[in-house]
């Protein structure tokens, strides 16, 4: 799923392309795609962009009348710049967007449709959208750790609950914690004062440095590459692969569509996190450490 770093690229790159542009022609193939029906989406026709904002991970795009076209990309939704006079065509276009100097095209891969659009008209119903997660880079550390601390939760679900924070998803709170040196599922309510600094630092400094590396990756051109599994991320989709900085294994936690990347030398002290359906499986034979899952590899390679 587009998160903070890809949203804010997208952003850029449409602000560059169509503010001051009227709307010339909407094409919306996808049947559940548009999720409004007051404002109707022909009330666009015509109207000028004027701004952009970030919602948490939907982009806003704003309209003379004030008007709002609010796209959730969801996990497999995309973006894409083509020619003028483009139009939704193929299996996974769900909607064109034409403009005088181009057409912005909204694709979602596979074939279960979770991404949508909302045409609303004003602030409050804009703000109503919005699950209140504060931007982080707008924050103190003592906003930030305020937020965190409202609940006793571990930290990968704190980071990526939008009503806590606004924007991080699974790849991004991967990095973030490997960078701060906490593990995944340390408790909001027993983290020390060092650790709470490092976790800010780290959150602002990890979003940061992805938001400089997408906007150079794209440099002029519309950024076509956003993706949740990129070759240079320290343990995000990166599971059995050397850690940058201690070079053992990345490890995983794998629950429903989700998996959390984690370094056990570098974030958990050495100790293996339970996977789930793992632990059920391997019951008492469940690994805690590097050392045994090193020992019971061995004696799987003997056996064979």
């Amino acid at each position: 799923m587009p998160e903070l770093p890809d949203i804010v690229a997208y952003t850029g790159a449409l602000e560059a392309r169509i503010l001051g542009e009227p709307l010339e022609r909407i094409d919306v193939k996808g049947v559940s795609l548009l999720r409004t029906a007051d404002p109707p989406l022909a009330a666009v026709l015509g109207q000028t962009v004027r701004e952009f904002r970030r919602i948490g991970k939907r982009i806003a795009i704003g309209f003379t009348g004030d008007l709002w076209l609010v796209l959730h990309l969801m996990i497999a939704g995309r973006l894409h710049w083509r020619a003028p006079g483009a139009t939704a065509a193929g299996r996974n276009a769900l909607a064109a967007f034409g403009f005088p100097n181009g057409t912005l095209v909204l694709t979602e891969a596979g074939t279960k449709r979770r991404a949508s659009l909302h045409v609303l008209r004003g602030e409050a119903a804009l703000e109503a959208i919005d699950l209140g997660g504060i931007d982080v880079f707008a924050s103190t550390p003592e906003a930030f750790r305020r937020a965190l601390l409202v609940e006793n939760r571990t930290l990968k679900r704190a980071l990526t609950d939008p009503r806590i924070l606004s924007g991080i998803g699974n790849a991004y709170s991967d990095e973030i914690l490997h960078a701060a040196r906490l593990s995944p599922v340390a408790l909001t309510h027993a983290l020390s004062d060092e650790a709470w600094e490092r976790l800010y630092a780290q959150t602002r400094a990890t979003l940061q440095r992805w938001i400089d590396a997408l906007r150079d990756e794209a440099g002029d051109e519309f950024p076509e590459g956003v993706t949740a599994f990129r070759p240079d991320m320290a343990v995000h989709g990166r599971f059995g692969k050397p850690c940058p900085h201690c070079g053992e294994p990345v490890q995983r936690i794998r629950y429903a569509d989700n998996e959390t990347n984690y370094c056990a030398r570098c974030q958990t002290g050495g100790k293996l996190l339970a996977d789930r359906s793992l632990s059920r499986l391997l019951k008492g034979d469940w690994p805690r450490t590097l050392e045994e899952l090193e020992a019971l590899k061995r004696g799987e390679r003997r056996q064979r």
